[in-house]
């Protein structure tokens, strides 16, 4: 599957543009508060009481400051009251940046308690809708990419988000405390002030919408980068790596592409360098402009020394605050953009909620129940081709249905829609005289018993390997024992240093790894584990498999499935002819259907298969 680039967002052209692109990314901002509320509700509270203390020290401690000032000036020309308030104001601006202190500490420490809880909590968030997508949302390419981009800046796009907010709002009311400070010395001032900030916040926005359709676009090429390295890591890889001296390939397209990044990022961050720096000298050279008149007047004796060191500080912090804001403002642009990768992958629809009927109906539990696909057809998303064109057949309980077919043909797809994978494009699938679309995914798959070729290694240890195919079962040792027998694994558990309690595979420590028969039989195993199953699905179960323990399964299986539905797909005819019915699948539809001997009789497309694999052996 090639991947699709996800839809590059336009660069605005005009204000009106801006300002609309603006607006609708802000609307991501109730949404994040809801979360951040969620996270840890005393912590929100107390985020923005601090926020409140800390935006108003600043303004208290210049004036303070400016009070010392005038007084020390009195004081050197004589007044004894003069100096001994000076004490007094030096204690109390002592007490005011102490408070400014703890104040700052306590953000910080909130700061890093409600970014570990917001990101627990969106991580879970991430996590359950990945439980709730399915298949075809995995094997797309686009959904995919979303998923990626969402938990990529999970753990820090919505508390920068919100910090700024509150940044926001702590600047804002610091600089309406220094606005009226300065208003009563130089009004125009404060003009001058906010002017020499507005380039450097569009500055930020323009490179901060850079900035997100670059990482948004380099979704697909991560992914490639990340599948690069791992060749280069995986035990499952190293054998064809070393024979086929793949490293220096692989390892140089992985440069390649770092490279490629690489010069990207550096030609942003020099962007950013190079209107930073204009921009900075822009706003220093307002502040001097500022200081060279305050200084003037100063010096003319229309204003107290006291006055001028307040007007330059707090010109200087107010130009630092006004920067915050416009500063945020931009950052807040950036995070909302990401956060709206985070919305549209939580906001996915999964399409399995039952849409015929409500509320669901469930066929009677019991092995009795019998499947129907009436004229089935589907086509996955995207293409053209049909994978199933009208599918009939009926399984009815105690019978063994074999699919046999080329690559292709549609066995593992009628696999899928059994399942609720995916939802038939046209047709019924029935379940006890149901239609599954009325059933719930749950109540469907929970009477499914399955081993698949492509099954899963699981990183734990033997009993758990085998008891995950029955979660309520996981601790019940006596029934894990029970499958692993009628799996045929009891031999390969025996031999393991702890046997039940050993940890497979390699990616920790002390792990067992197993050879491919090994876990395939540990994999049989886990689908006999769910002992209440009303239908058993083998997909290639002896792939891995000698034939000795080839036939010593299907015995086991024969005996299992006596009264159950059973469907076997296998390229190993073999297998194949133990079954009832035979369908013989070739481009999505059924063939041929019959037993065995019907089918060598008829001496069609499966019969010129079993003779071409039996001649193989017989060579």
């Amino acid at each position: 599957m090639s991947p699709r680039p996800p839809e590059p967002i336009a660069a605005p052209k005009s204000l009106k543009d801006r300002l609309k692109n603006a607006g609708s990314l802000f609307r991501q901002l109730p949404g994040t508060f809801r979360i951040f509320w969620q996270a840890s509700p005393r912590g929100a509270v107390l985020l923005g009481a601090l926020t409140l203390v800390a935006a108003v020290l600043p303004a208290a401690i210049a004036w303070v400051g400016k009070l010392i000032v005038d007084t020390v000036v009195a004081a050197a020309q004589g007044s004894v009251e003069a100096r001994a308030r000076v004490y007094g104001l030096v204690g109390l601006e002592f007490g005011l940046m102490l408070g400014s202190a703890v104040v700052d500490r306590g953000l910080t420490l909130t700061r890093e308690l409600l970014r570990a809880n917001l990101g627990n909590l969106l991580n879970e968030r991430i996590l359950q809708k990945a439980l709730a997508l399915e298949l075809q949302h995995f094997e797309d390419s686009d959904t995919y990419d979303k998923m990626q981009n969402a938990r990529r800046e999970a753990s820090s796009r919505p508390l920068s988000l919100v910090m700024q907010a509150f940044s926001i709002v702590r600047n804002a009311i610091t600089l309406s405390t220094f606005a009226a400070l300065l208003i009563a010395l130089s009004p125009w001032s404060v003009v001058v002030l906010m002017a020499a900030s507005i380039p450097a916040f569009i500055a930020e926005a323009r490179l901060a919408m850079e900035g997100f359709r670059l990482y948004s676009w380099r979704a697909p090429e991560g992914r490639k980068l990340n599948y690069l390295e791992w060749i280069l890591t995986r035990d499952s890889h190293v054998k064809e790596v070393k024979l086929f001296g793949l490293g220096e390939l692989v390892l140089g397209r992985y440069r390649e592409l770092f490279q490629k990044f690489f010069l990207e990022d550096r030609a942003l961050a020099f962007r950013r360098m190079g209107w930073g720096l204009g921009l900075g000298l822009l706003s220093l050279a307002a502040f001097y402009g500022c200081y060279l008149f305050v200084a003037g007047r100063a010096a003319g004796g229309h204003i107290t020394v006291g006055d001028m060191v307040l007007y330059l500080g707090v010109f200087r912090q107010g130009q630092a605050a006004f920067q915050g804001i416009l500063t945020s403002v931009g950052s807040m642009f950036e995070d909302a953009l990401f956060m709206s990768n985070l919305f549209t992958y939580l906001t996915i629809p999964t399409g399995h909620e039952a849409t015929r009927m409500l509320p669901a109906l469930s066929p009677e539990r019991g092995r009795d129940n019998a499947i129907e696909l009436r004229d089935v057809s589907f086509r996955y998303p995207g293409k053209e081709a049909w994978a199933l064109r009208n599918v009939s057949l009926t399984l009815r309980p105690g019978q063994k249905l074999a699919l046999v077919g080329e690559n292709g043909a549609g066995k593992s797809t009628l696999v899928k829609l059994l399942l609720r994978l995916y939802e038939p494009t046209e047709g019924t699938i029935l379940y006890g005289g149901v239609d599954i679309r009325d059933m719930t995914v749950e109540d469907l798959r929970s009477r499914f018993g399955a081993v698949f070729q492509d099954f899963v290694r699981y990183q734990f240890n033997v009993a758990e390997n085998i008891g995950l195919g029955h979660v309520p079962a996981l601790e019940d040792r006596g029934r894990i024992a029970q499958a692993a027998e009628e799996g045929g694994a009891s031999a390969v558990i025996a031999a393991l240093p702890k046997q039940y309690d050993t940890m497979l595979g390699g990616w920790f420590e002390k792990g067992q790894e197993l050879s491919s028969g090994q876990w395939q039989k540990l994999a049989v195993a886990r689908a006999f584990m769910r002992d209440d199953a009303e239908v058993l699905i083998l997909d290639e179960p002896t792939a891995s498999i000698d034939a000795e323990a080839e036939h010593a399964l299907f015995e086991r299986f024969q005996a299992l499935a006596a009264d159950r539905i059973a469907i076997v797909i296998s390229h190993r005819f073999s297998t194949v002819r133990m079954a009832d019915q035979i369908a013989v699948l070739h481009n999505g539809g059924v063939e041929e259907l019959g037993s065995h001997d019907a089918l060598m009789a008829k001496d069609g497309r499966y019969a010129h298969l079993f003779r071409l694999q039996a001649r193989g052996y017989r060579d």
